[in-house]
Parts: structure tokens; C-alpha cells; sequence
């Protein structure tokens, strides 16, 4: 009777400890699991962050390149003055008086430069479409776990409202790229530290 008695608690001790260390390698895996999605789905929203601030960096670009630079405002003073010009024979022609002729090449003149205006404006509004995606891709990361992460997210955002200032733009870009490096290299298991930390 001992000898079964001894048996069955022998069992029972068996069982647990089986039972906690299963429990314990369920959970491992499952946390191990969990993170891996959260490094996954935190280099997704990472690429789309990046993404969108391409975009907003190539809309800023093509609107420097077409309003912008000294050549366009060459290009619309030169049509600005031929438009004066013509309006102004126009007027003359059709028996207009000097100050009449002056009122007429200002109002062409304007006319054009007002066109320009707008189409500037209408491009510097397509900023908007870029800018929106970028903040939708950053909401996300302001939830990361990872405090560094949503720092640099933030400050990449608030480098985008001045997207002329590309130094700053640039080096929000590289501390984000780093923290979010930092956030989803996997930690070395605690056997490979303890062999890290050990003299050779």
C-alpha cells in the first residue's frame, strides 16, 4: 500500500511539474509570437510613415521646380510684361488714349499674373493630399510601445510642416529609421547575453 501511495504522489509531482512547465512553454511561445506580429506590423506602419514623407518631399520638390524658382519668376515677369505690352498696342490701335492704353496693359498684365497666382496656389495645395497620408501613418506610432519610436515619429511630423528645411527633415528621418531599427531588432535570448558577458 506505501509503495502505491508513493507511487501515485510521485505521479501527482510528475504531473505538476510537466503541467507548469508546458504552461510555462505555452506562454513563452505565445509571448514570443506576439512580438514577433509587433515588430511585424511596427515595420509596416514604419514603411508607410517613410512613404508618405517621400511624397510629401516629391510634391514639395515639383512645386519648388514649376512656381518657385528664379527662372519661373523670370518666366512670369517676361509674360506679365509682354502682356502689358500687347494690351497696351491693343488699346492704342483701337484709338485708345496713353492712359488708356497704360489701363488696358495693367489689366492684362494682372489678369495673367492672377492665372499664375492661382495655379500656384492649386499646386501648393496638392501638398495637402501627401501631408494627410503622412499624419494618418504616423497616428499608429504615437500608440508604439516603444517610447523612442514615438518620439521620433513626432518629431519627423513636426519636421514635415516645414518641408523646405530638408536638413531637419533629413535628420528626423534618420533618428525615426533608428528607432524604429532599434524597436524591432530581436533581443538576444539571456544564454546568448550571459555568453556575450563572459571573458574569452
Amino acid at each position: 500500500m506505501d509503495k502505491l501511495i508513493e507511487l501515485v504522489n510521485s505521479s501527482l509531482v510528475s504531473g505538476a511539474v510537466i503541467a507548469v512547465l508546458a504552461s510555462w512553454l505555452t506562454n513563452r511561445a505565445r509571448n514570443r509570437q506576439e512580438r514577433q506580429a509587433e515588430i511585424g506590423g511596427l515595420r509596416v506602419q514604419a514603411d508607410a510613415m517613410m512613404v508618405a514623407v517621400a511624397e510629401v518631399q516629391a510634391a514639395a520638390a515639383a512645386n519648388r521646380l514649376l512656381w518657385e524658382g528664379p527662372a519661373e519668376r523670370a518666366r512670369s515677369f517676361l509674360l506679365a510684361t509682354l502682356a502689358f505690352f500687347g494690351g497696351a498696342a491693343q488699346a492704342r490701335i483701337a484709338g485708345g488714349t496713353d492712359a488708356q492704353s497704360g489701363q488696358v496693359g495693367l489689366g492684362r498684365a494682372a489678369e495673367l499674373l492672377s492665372r499664375d497666382r492661382v495655379a500656384s496656389k492649386q499646386n501648393a495645395a496638392a501638398l495637402r493630399e501627401p501631408l494627410s497620408r503622412a499624419v494618418t501613418a504616423a497616428a499608429p506610432l504615437m500608440h508604439c510601445s516603444d517610447e523612442a519610436v514615438v518620439t521620433t515619429a513626432e518629431r519627423l511630423l513636426s519636421a514635415l510642416s516645414d518641408v523646405e528645411d530638408t536638413a531637419r527633415l533629413e535628420a528626423a528621418m534618420t533618428a525615426f529609421g533608428r528607432a524604429v531599427s532599434a524597436a524591432t531588432t530581436p533581443q538576444p535570448s539571456w544564454w546568448a547575453r550571459r555568453r556575450a558577458s563572459r571573458p574569452e
